[in-house]
C-alpha cells in the first residue's frame, strides 16, 4: 500500500513542479502474466506505480475524445478506462467477451474487438461513452490482430490459427473475403493511402505486402525482415513504420512508400509492441521475456536503457506520442 500511494505522489507533485503544460504524459505498460499496468514517468525512466486491471491485459487504445486509454483485459471481459494524463482509473466495463486486440474506426464510430480465445471478432457502435454490440462475426482459429481503411469501411483482421487474413465490410457487418497467408500471421498496419496492407508473419522471417485496392487482398511480395515479425509501429515521418522480430531479437524500418526495408536494429529479449515518442527520437518497446521496458535512440538505434516492468510486459502507449497512421 505505502509503495502504491508514494508512486501516486511522485506523478502528482511531478506534474506540480513540471507545471500542466510542461508535464510528460506517463507511459503505460501492459503487463500481461500479472494483470495489471505499469505507469513510467519518461523523464525519470522508472516505474512509478502499478494499476490492477484484470486478467491477461495484452492491448490499448485511446477513446475518440482523448480523455480515456482502454485496456482490453482478455480472460477478464472486460475493459478498464485509464485517464492518460493522471494515470488514475476511470471505470471498468465489463461484459466484454474476450477483448485481445481492439481499435477505433477513423471516423469514430466503430468499436471493434478481437476475441482471440474464442475465435470471433466484435463490432460495436460507439455512442461518445460506451460501446454496444451490432454484430458478432465467427472468423476461424485465433483471431490476432485488426486494421481499419481511412474511410472506416473495411476491417482486415489476422487469423493466426488458421493463416488467413479476412477481409470485413463495416457497413453492413459481413465477412467479405478470406485469403491465405504465411505461417502465424500477426499484426496488420495500412498505408496512408488506403490501397496496401503489411501483414507481420510470426512464424516466417518477414512482412507480407497486400493490394488491397480490389475486391480482396493480393499478394504483392514479401519483405525479409527477421525471424517472428510480429507487430507494427508508424514512425510518424508519412514514410516509415517499425516492426518488431520477437524471434531475431530486432527491429525493423520498413519504407512503405517503396515497400523496402531500411535498416534493422536490435532489441533484446523477445521485442514486442512499440510506441514512438512524439518528436520521432525515441522508440520504447516491449521486452517480452526480460520484464523490461527497452527505450531505443532512433538516430543511432541503440538501447539507451531499460525499465525493469511485469511479467510478459505486451502493449506500450503514452499520451506524448507520435502520428499512428
Amino acid at each position: 500500500m505505502r509503495s502504491v500511494m508514494w508512486g501516486r505522489l511522485v506523478l502528482a507533485l511531478g506534474m506540480v513542479w513540471g507545471g500542466v503544460s510542461q508535464a510528460a504524459a506517463p507511459v503505460f505498460v501492459l503487463n500481461s502474466l500479472d494483470a495489471d499496468v505499469s505507469v513510467v514517468d519518461p523523464r525519470t525512466w522508472t516505474e512509478v506505480r502499478r494499476i490492477p486491471t484484470g486478467k491477461e491485459p495484452h492491448h490499448l487504445y485511446l477513446t475518440p475524445d482523448e480523455k480515456s486509454v482502454i485496456v482490453a483485459n482478455a480472460l477478464s471481459d472486460s475493459l478498464t478506462f485509464i485517464d492518460p494524463r493522471t494515470a488514475e482509473v476511470q471505470r471498468t466495463v465489463r461484459g466484454i467477451l474476450d477483448p485481445y486486440q481492439l481499435q477505433f474506426s477513423p471516423d469514430m464510430k466503430w468499436f471493434v474487438t478481437a476475441a482471440n480465445r474464442l475465435n470471433h471478432i466484435d463490432i460495436y457502435r460507439w455512442d461518445g461513452q460506451n460501446p454496444t454490440l451490432v454484430k458478432r462475426i465467427p472468423t476461424g482459429k485465433i483471431p490476432s490482430h485488426l486494421w481499419i481503411d481511412p474511410r472506416s469501411t473495411t476491417l482486415w483482421a489476422s487469423i493466426q490459427g488458421d493463416d488467413e487474413l479476412v477481409t470485413i465490410d463495416l457497413a453492413t457487418q459481413t465477412l467479405r473475403s478470406r485469403v491465405k497467408t504465411g505461417p502465424m500471421p500477426a499484426d496488420v498496419f495500412g498505408t496512408p493511402d488506403g490501397k496496401t496492407l503489411l501483414v507481420g508473419l510470426t512464424g516466417a522471417a518477414g512482412v507480407e505486402v497486400y493490394d488491397v485496392s480490389g475486391a480482396q487482398p493480393r499478394l504483392l511480395k514479401t519483405i525479409a525482415t527477421g525471424k517472428g515479425a510480429h507487430a507494427f509501429r508508424a514512425a510518424g515521418d508519412g514514410r516509415h513504420v517499425f516492426v518488431s522480430n520477437r524471434v531475431a531479437n530486432t527491429i525493423t524500418r520498413i519504407d512503405f512508400t517503396t515497400l523496402q526495408a531500411v535498416n534493422s536494429f536490435e532489441a533484446p529479449s523477445g521485442p514486442d509492441c512499440m510506441d514512438v515518442s512524439a518528436d520521432g527520437k525515441t522508440l520504447m518497446v516491449a521486452s517480452r521475456w526480460a520484464k523490461k521496458l527497452t527505450v531505443i535512440d532512433l538516430a543511432t538505434g541503440s538501447v539507451v536503457r531499460q525499465v525493469k516492468v511485469g511479467k510478459s510486459p505486451h502493449g506500450v502507449w503514452t499520451l506524448d506520442h507520435a502520428a499512428r497512421r
